[in-house]
């Protein structure tokens, strides 16, 4: 048995080591803005033709500039000259494969419900044999960079490792590796845009990892702080002097508690009680899954985060049982841990910081998919190389059918630190790879509304250095299924589905004396769904109709585009902080469960949602786009102005933790307050399409 990786193979089986291969780790780089993608729709023709079609007629291949590979931050007033001489770097030359045109044909054809090859999807086997890398372009690749006198450190179908001193690095890529000072800094990047010779252009995709500045993923969830949580049902006994109650009060479904004591607030009459967070079987009803009777039997999620939980197996099954479901039947879930090769763990929060998100999104994936299988596989940073490597294990080995990933980050900061083209266009070439194979890749939308400098001054989960508003990433990518929040309401003890809204919530605290809300009503932005108008992806053809002119044109700046662009999300499910979910955790604690919220609990939830879809159809659903777009009837469109309408007042509640340590604790929320962001008839930026039904659950039914 070989060293690194823990693997669960059943409930009743120890933790077992093997070593995954062909896991790239190369660094990633920030750097200049990502050339714009689209998604042309292809012909019957242009599907059918091979490699040596597509190739017919072409030019002889030139040199390649590798566009964006000098980073934005990599400026002549802070260029500090060469690195000394014998300075090492790292770097990954991306391969771009046999036909790079051929397969955003194939995989758009594939994926398409109009088109003649809807679902032919091939096998990885087929994928490479068409379209990967061949033995021929590794080949010519690693000799160029050996010959430069380069290091092969690592090699795939995907991407060739190298390593070297600034010299070799130099004679390889035809440019200087200068440092650069930055924010007090001093950071390695190439002087110019590197340049790969004419023998190998049409082998590389981009070249990546050159500079010293990498780019980091983080969650698209955070806990409720002193969440009464679905056990803590308080009565409405008050204090004197009508003060909230000094127990934890919540309600079991909208509307069931209310009070009219506390300060007064957004509602002039009672305001309701928080509902207590929502585990999976009231999920289920509310979606209609109960309705279905499907449980996405057949079918696999994948889950995507950093790092890995030693007890989530054992969470996971404690959850389902405490909440009346059945724990993971022997080999139903699998992980792929590697310990051994985990990094940057003090950049990242390591383990222990990633461990309720993993608990979070397998815990849902199950909840909402009971018979589907989970798969869990952790990437050993949350540097989004490492985040790369973890998807394309998945998908080169085909281990899912749906990929939940429930991370992202802004692709343009105050500092210049972009994510860089090369990046993007490898993920993107596995985004297509899972699209010509039958799978589906789903990414959260991110927790900080229009992710504007006004939001990150308040927001909860916001990244500070955000450089102006702006769709996240990689959810924004037209290739994957960008995730948004709602806030859910339930009708009764029924637990019928009642209301949502936008995921967008506004928060102050009850004062120390009890007699005022701080900040004052109405609160700045607290927390909300990601979304908006991409400046980087042009617009994919399932969008033209359905997304208006109005989203697709405006930046989120404010500034018109000539050009269409993508706008996020796609769908939306239950995420907000305060219509959170149960999460059961330990992970070297007693085990205690905890109300959560976040985009992050709208990706596995959509992920369930295909599994069980997937199993009404029996057959792959894939890249779900262009059926989601073709079908929006089977969806139900959230829209902020009926949420109040059903509700009767403004939309908001009080979340009362009662006394905590000799202090009355209580929250004042108002919801569908995202920002710019805003749900209306129709596609919008908030909610996208909607959310689904029963209808969307069982319309491909056989």
């Amino acid at each position: 048995m070989q060293n690194g990786l823990r693997t669960v193979k059943s409930r009743t089986e120890p933790h077992v080591g093997v070593v995954i291969t062909d896991i790239q780790k190369p660094r990633a780089v920030r750097a200049a803005v990502v050339a714009a993608a689209s998604l042309a729709m292809a012909s019957g023709a242009l599907l059918a033709a091979g490699p040596s079609q597509a190739a017919a007629g072409a030019a002889a291949p030139a040199a390649k500039t590798i566009a964006g590979s000098h980073p934005a931050w990599a400026t002549p007033a802070g260029d500090a000259g060469s690195v000394p001489a014998g300075t090492e770097i790292t770097g990954t030359v991306y391969l771009a494969g046999q036909d790079p045109a051929g397969l955003t044909a194939y995989a758009t054809a594939v994926s398409d419900p109009a088109s003649a090859s809807y679902g032919q999807f091939l096998s990885p086997a087929q994928y490479q044999a068409r379209f990967g890398a061949t033995s021929a372009q590794i080949h010519a690749v690693t000799a160029w960079a050996t010959g430069a006198g380069l290091k092969v450190v690592g090699s795939t179908e995907h991407a060739i490792t190298v390593r070297g001193t600034d010299a070799a690095i130099t004679k390889a890529f035809g440019t200087a590796i200068h440092q650069y000072r930055v924010g007090g800094q001093l950071r390695h990047a190439p002087a110019r845009d590197v340049t790969v010779p004419a023998s190998v252009s049409s082998a590389i995709l981009g070249v990546n990892g050159l500079s010293s500045a990498g780019t980091r993923a983080r969650p698209d969830s955070i806990r409720v702080d002193d969440t009464p949580g679905a056990a803590a049902k308080g009565t409405l006994v008050q204090k004197s002097g009508g003060t909230l109650p000094t127990t934890a009060t919540c309600s079991d479904y909208w509307g069931q508690k209310s009070t009219t004591a506390g300060p007064a607030g957004y509602s002039k009459g009672a305001t309701p009680f928080d509902q207590c967070s929502f585990y999976p079987s009231q999920l289920r009803k509310a979606y209609g899954i109960t309705a279905s009777g499907l449980t996405g039997k057949g079918a696999t999620i994948a889950i995507v985060d950093a790092y890995g939980s030693s007890t989530m197996l054992a969470d996971a099954d404690q959850y389902a049982v405490n909440h009346g479901d059945k724990a993971f039947r022997n080999g139903q879930y699998t992980e792929h841990v590697d310990p051994s090769q985990w990094r940057d763990q003090d950049l990242c929060g390591g383990p222990e910081g990633w461990a309720p998100e993993e608990a979070l999104d397998v815990e849902m994936a199950h909840g909402l998919a009971p018979d589907a299988k989970v798969v869990y596989v952790g990437a050993d940073s949350c540097n989004d190389d490492d985040l790369l490597s973890a998807i394309t294990t998945i998908v080169d080995q085909h281990l899912a059918d749906v990929v939940s990933n429930s991370w992202g980050e802004i692709m343009h900061t105050t500092d210049n630190l972009d994510v860089s083209a090369s990046e993007i266009a490898a993920y993107e070439q596995v985004f297509k790879q899972a699209a010509a194979e039958g799978i589906g890749i789903g990414f959260s939308a991110g927790d900080c509304g229009d992710s504007s400098p006004l939001a990150a001054a308040t927001g909860a989960n916001c990244q500070p250095d955000t450089a102006r508003a702006q769709a996240n990433w990689p959810d924004s990518d037209p290739w994957v299924t960008s995730v948004g929040g709602t806030a859910l309401g339930i009708d009764s003890k029924s637990g019928s589905y009642g209301f949502e809204t936008d995921m967008g919530t506004l928060r102050s605290n009850l004062s120390a004396d009890g007699t005022s809300w701080v900040p004052a009503v109405p609160a700045p932005f607290y927390f909300g769904g990601g979304g908006g108008t991409s400046e980087d992806f042009a617009q994919p053809a399932y969008q033209r109709g359905s997304v208006p002119d109005s989203l697709s044109h405006t930046l989120m700046t404010g500034a018109h585009s000539r050009a269409a662009k993508r706008v996020t999300p796609d769908v939306s499910m239950v995420g907000d902080l305060y219509t959170s979910v149960l999460v059961g955790i330990s992970d070297g604690a007693d085990y205690s469960e905890g109300g959560y919220g976040g985009t992050s609990v709208s990706s596995p939830e959509f992920a369930a949602v295909q599994a069980d879809a997937l199993q009404a159809r029996h057959h792959a659903i894939g890249f779900a786009n262009p059926l989601l777009y073709a079908h929006p009837g089977q969806l139900r469109d959230v829209v902020d102005e009926n949420a109040a309408q059903h509700a009767r007042t403004p939309l908001s509640s009080i979340v009362d933790f009662g006394v905590i340590n000799g202090s009355l604790t209580a929250r004042l929320v108002a919801f569908g307050q995202d920002t710019s962001l805003n749900a209306v008839r129709g596609y919008d930026n908030a909610t996208g399409l909607g959310t689904p039904t029963l209808s969307y659950l069982t319309g491909g039914r056989r």
